[in-house]
């Protein structure tokens, strides 16, 4: 079975049909650059022209760097603030010739897809699976159900977003060595396990990639600590799990 994913993300929008019973994709993924301003119009002209470079006409699952609910953006950290109150469903399906479209928060898809065909395959305690990326997400999960929009990447760290210290872009646009931003990382990393124990941090985004550059350097943390096996394909598959389950009250 094949249902389309698209993972709209601060710098980048990229999707591709989704091959669910292997939990990869079915084709190559398209990528095209998010826009600046990251406006509604302008984000989801770019969705269109990737649902549309595969002909794909069916349901379309789409992730979002923000809180949603009722397929409606609540937060918008990473792109334009006139994301909040939008309706991203109905925006995106009709721009695409009202086809179905269920859309979840970002992290929140990443973690489902690492849990169901990933790292956290079988893990029933508290797995945490983190993004790090343009900004921090975060999707927390016990007894293999996810507690959706958590956020964590607003943490305070240091007197600031987590994220705006601990984040890819924070390591590039600051040229941070691998070591000095693994002490960052650490850090966030022990914040989060004081406030929720968990047994597993998976550790997905773009990044992970290249987890043997930064992951051996972090100490101290009690709980497993992994890279995410899907790694930047995990939001476009999860995405595509969401829409095939059809939308929920809760948009995850």
């Amino acid at each position: 079975m094949q249902i389309f994913g698209v993972d709209i993300g601060g710098s980048g929008i990229k999707g591709a049909p989704v091959d669910l019973d292997r939990g990869d994709l079915a084709q190559e993924r398209h990528k095209v650059l998010t826009p600046h301003p990251a406006t509604p119009e302008g984000v989801v002209e770019c969705v269109r022209e990737v649902v549309e470079h595969f002909g794909w006409t069916g349901p379309v699952g789409a992730t979002f760097p923000g809180v949603i609910t009722d397929g409606i953006a609540r937060s918008a950290a990473n792109v334009d603030k006139s994301w909040i109150g939008t309706d991203i469903s109905g925006l995106v399906s009709e721009r695409i010739g009202g086809a179905p479209v269920t859309v979840l928060n970002d992290a929140d898809a990443a973690g489902v897809a690492e849990m169901h065909f990933g790292a956290g395959r079988g893990r029933t305690g508290t797995v945490i699976v983190l993004t790090l990326g343009t900004g921090i997400g975060s999707a927390v999960f016990t007894g293999g159900r996810l507690v959706p929009n958590t956020e964590l990447g607003h943490l305070e760290l240091g007197g600031h977003d987590a994220e705006k210290r601990a984040s890819s872009r924070a390591r590039e646009d600051e040229d941070l060595s691998w070591e000095h931003w693994a002490r960052r990382v650490q850090k966030y990393l022990a914040h989060v396990e004081m406030l929720f124990s968990p047994e597993l941090f998976i550790i997905g985004g773009g990044v992970s990639r290249k987890a043997h550059k930064f992951l051996p350097l972090i100490k101290g943390i009690e709980a497993e600590l992994v890279p995410a096996q899907l790694q930047n394909n995990a939001g476009i598959v999860g995405a595509a799990m969401a829409a095939s389950s059809g939308p929920s009250p809760s948009g995850a």
